[in-house]
């Protein structure tokens, strides 16, 4: 449905300097589904959005929707923001103080150069902000609005005509907290019950887990992973994935057995010896890193029956209501471990770690 083939976007700055925002990405995003770009600030997320959207021209590649080129360099191709026809909803939302619930909505369609007679705008604005569950405020003043229902209103506004794209520029931001959460289920309804082809930027690994179907993962302008969440959490392919989506802990460690990508090998760590997963194809005596979640680790009062149990002393630990996350030194090794809320995990207790080798994974890096 929405094809980006070898973008690139650069800027000079007022010293003269040449900032290479976006280099080379490319990638594809089937009809009917969420594909989150997630990455820090200044990794050029907003900018690749922000070139599909036609509110930047690059500096090469091409963006096509459905088999419509709407840029290409190479054809001189550029279609202006405004007649690609897909919705947005900004980080701030944009959404105008001085005009009610329905001015806002119904905006796209009144300065759209065709005529839209009152009865089909009502109707539109009608089904958009039944929708997003706004019904019934039609005359309210947008400054009336809680920060949730303003951003519903701008997801409104955004699907009032129907878009081919939805593209959503960090929307949940500036919500707190436990709106944030509520308001994932929500855009997760939306977009499966309507079938939104939609672009997701964001910084935050949870939103991009929860929401998406697909999960590019960006950083210095260049996209270093594509998967699905459970690829991109499990299989990290670089310790700056394994590091930016979600905890880890890093081990150094030694390879015992050479193995292939992919395969089993045996792995020397400063406290022992364990089989773990390569992510690259290793040699003998190799220096690698082991990355291993907090979550992947199982903490005990009693020593387990079992392989791969080692002893340990709990250094630290923080409450956070329905579980704890507890860092435990194995010698020299500091590792983080969730444990449940009940657990007593209180600092100089003895207690023991089982390590899931199926779950480690070791890269040369």
């Amino acid at each position: 449905m929405l094809s980006v083939s070898s973008l690139r976007k650069s800027y000079v700055t007022e010293s003269g300097q040449i900032v290479r925002a976006v280099t080379d990405v490319s990638f594809e995003v089937p009809r009917g589904k969420m594909f989150a770009l997630l990455g820090p600030s200044g990794c050029g997320k907003t900018t690749t959005l922000r070139a599909v959207a036609g509110l930047e021209k690059p500096d090469d590649g091409e963006i096509s929707v459905d088999g419509r080129i709407v840029f290409s360099a190479a054809r001189r191709i550029h279609v202006p923001p405004e007649k690609r026809d897909f919705g947005m909803v900004f980080q701030s939302y944009a959404i105008w103080p001085h005009m009610t619930v329905y001015q806002n909505a119904s905006f796209p369609l009144r300065v759209g150069r065709r005529r839209i007679p009152a009865k089909q705008m009502d109707e539109a604005v009608a089904r958009a902000l039944h929708i997003v569950a706004l019904d019934g405020l039609e005359d309210r003043k947008a400054t009336q609005l809680s920060g949730g229902q303003q951003q519903r209103l701008a997801l409104a506004r955004a699907l009032i005509k129907q878009p081919p794209l939805l593209l959503l520029d960090e929307p949940l931001s500036n919500l707190d907290a436990k709106l944030r959460e509520r308001m994932r289920f929500e855009l997760k309804r939306l977009q499966r019950e309507l079938g939104l082809t939609t672009i997701y930027v964001t910084h935050d690994q949870m939103e991009a887990l929860a929401l998406a179907h697909q999960i590019a993962v960006m950083s210095g302008g260049e996209i270093v992973q594509i998967g699905s969440p459970r690829e991109i959490y499990e299989r990290p392919k670089s310790r700056f994935v394994a590091d930016f989506v979600g905890t880890t802990n890093f081990i150094p460690a030694e390879v015992l057995a050479a193995g292939e990508a992919g395969t089993s090998i045996t792995v020397r760590l400063p406290f022992g010896v364990l089989d773990v997963q390569a992510r690259d194809s290793l040699s003998i005596g190799d220096a690698v890193t082991v990355s291993i979640r907090p979550e992947h680790i199982e903490i005990s009062d009693a020593r387990p029956e079992g392989r791969n149990i080692w002893e340990g002393r709990i250094a630290n630990q923080i409450f956070l209501g329905e579980r704890q996350d507890v860092q435990v030194a194995i010698g020299d090794v500091m590792l983080q471990v969730q444990a449940d809320a009940g657990f007593d995990a209180a600092p100089g207790r003895l207690v023991y770690l089982g390590l899931d080798g199926a779950k480690c994974v070791a890269c040369a890096e």
